[in-house]
């Protein structure tokens, strides 16, 4: 199985590693059948337009060189980003991002774009918003 450039950079020089202290929201994704265990936290400001967007992002992911490579990635893609659009992060805009996936990880970028959506999700719950 042959990784891509940008999935070992990410994997060796992670992005945006740790926990936020207090976040707005947590997304928690597991896959019971590979092991890999992610959590993303956000926190969350208005930009200049007073549109809410992703301020600082975090994650922790215990995993495979995949897993923590769309960790990463999914952190770099949707900071700064307003809530509509970190929510309309794919798991394919991820694969991509990361110059493509072995089929056989792919399921690694669906669990990193799913813990984005959970903190967003877990953000607007707290919020009272839907």
């Amino acid at each position: 199985m042959e990784y891509s450039k940008k999935v070992v950079e990410h994997f060796t020089h992670p992005k945006n590693v740790g926990e936020i202290k207090n976040p707005d929201g947590i997304g928690k994704e597991g896959n019971p059948v590979c092991g890999d265990v992610m959590h993303i936290y956000i926190k969350v400001a208005k930009n200049k337009q007073g549109k809410e967007i992703i301020k600082d992002i975090k994650f922790k992911t215990l995993g495979c060189a995949a897993a923590i490579a769309t960790s990463s990635m999914v952190t770099e893609l949707a900071k700064g980003k307003t809530l509509e659009q970190a929510m309309k992060l794919t798991k394919k805009d991820v694969a991509d991002s990361l110059g493509n996936l072995p089929p056989v990880k792919m399921h690694c970028s669906n669990l990193a774009a799913d813990a984005l959506h959970k903190a967003i999700i877990d953000y607007k719950n707290k919020k009272g918003k839907k």
